[in-house]
């Protein structure tokens, strides 16, 4: 039966589908059901719900293990199972927050949680290879929900030569692209990404890539000085003043000066280089580091833009945020001040609330694939061809 339902997805021009997504920050997942109407290059979607299923401390713990490499492979069998579990459960909210019965959705699109990332290729044996790992197995959601599952999406990018990563561009450029002005969506989540949409271009002239640190940094500072699971409403941060020589030390970590295409994670920017940081920032108030790593996110994307991007035809390009970060006013502040003339809007402003844009850039995702359309952008990911992204579970 699910096989042949399958096929017949391709021929339809709308579906219904639940998309999920958990970031680096590991504290909740995003769930989102969206319609999704295919008209040939463009796209319509329509936002039936949206909502944030906590994720246990304990799950950002094994995360946080996991990119320090310190999870066996029972570890990580086991999280594969329950992570699944936890996503199902997530698309079965969201399906009943949209008021829909389970049989009414076509597919669900989980992009599963990052548990390693390794965007440069590492040895192993006598073979080279770039790997990335998400958890939440997809067998395992298709089961719980009996929704045809489409998930693994970074694996098909790496497989063609990319760092299977960022993928949500394609997503922004169908969606969100301008005839008229320059765009940049901008997501701050644990880690900060971007994708550069020129007023008028093609797909073939998109760029995206990590920018580096989003919250990931801000979040690990108040987790250990101040025992909070983030800094509430910048707040922190405002009754701190950055140190330039801790600022400084921070600003040479070589992933800033690297050309894209380029990501990044907690491989990178996890609890080991917290470690380092709070070393070198003995003998500052909590408040001024957590200032200094809050003006660190906003001058790394705000140097990005100028160190990678094309300058904007017209002067000024339109800035719209999404992503944790968008709720902390004061990094806001900052990085608008940073980026004048060119005005920082809210992502609500496109018609996605930002909470809930990226569960609905794979709810998108997971439609392309159903349709056979190639979901990545091989000058972003690196990859040399664009490829259909996913693997397919059937509802036993």
């Amino acid at each position: 039966m699910y096989p042949e339902r399958w096929a017949e997805l391709s021929v339809q021009t709308e579906l219904t589908v639940i998309g999920l997504m958990s970031g680096t920050s590991a504290d909740g997942v995003d769930a989102a059901c969206v319609r999704i109407r295919r008209s040939q290059e463009h796209l319509e979607v329509e936002l039936l719900a949206h909502l944030t299923r906590p994720l246990p401390d304990w799950w950002r713990a094994l995360v946080c293990r996991a990119a320090r490499s310190e999870l066996g492979v029972a570890e990580v069998c086991l999280a594969n199972q329950v992570g699944g579990e936890l996503f199902a459960e997530a698309a079965l909210s969201v399906a009943e927050a949209a008021g829909m019965a389970a049989s009414e959705i076509h597919l669900v699109g989980s992009h599963g949680q990052t548990v390693f990332h390794c965007p440069a290729p590492r040895s192993l044996g006598d073979r080279r290879v770039r790997c990335t790992l998400q958890v939440g197995d997809i067998s395992v959601i298709a089961a719980r929900t009996g929704i045809i599952t489409v998930g693994d999406f970074r694996q098909a990018d790496v497989a063609a030569g990319g760092q299977g990563a960022p993928l949500v561009p394609l997503v922004d450029y169908l969606l969100f692209r301008s005839d008229h002005r320059d765009r940049i969506i901008q997501n701050i989540g644990g880690i900060a990404n971007l994708t550069w949409l020129p007023a008028g271009g093609s797909r073939h002239q998109v760029l995206a890539f990590d920018t580096g640190p989003g919250n990931v940094l801000i979040d690990a500072v108040t987790r250990r000085l101040a025992g909070r699971a983030y800094d509430v409403g910048g707040a922190m941060a405002r009754r701190g003043r950055p140190c330039p020589e801790l600022l400084a030390w921070l600003l040479q970590h070589p992933y800033y000066r690297k050309s894209p295409p380029k990501s990044t994670g907690r491989e990178e920017f996890g609890d080991q280089y917290v470690t380092q940081l709070l070393e070198r920032a003995r003998g500052l108030s909590p408040e001024d580091v957590v200032a200094t790593v809050t003006q660190l996110t906003a001058l790394t994307i705000a140097d990005a833009y100028r160190r990678f991007l094309p300058p904007p035809r017209s002067g000024v390009a339109e800035v719209y945020v999404s992503g944790g970060g968008a709720q902390n006013p004061t990094l806001m502040e900052w990085l608008t001040r940073l980026l004048r003339p060119w005005p920082v809007r809210p992502h609500e402003e496109l018609g996605i609330p930002g909470a809930a844009k990226e569960a609905v850039a794979f709810a998108v995702l997971a439609a392309l694939a159903a349709w056979r359309v190639p979901g990545s952008l091989p000058q972003v990911t690196g990859a040399s061809r664009p490829v259909v992204l996913g693997k397919v579970a059937f509802p036993p």
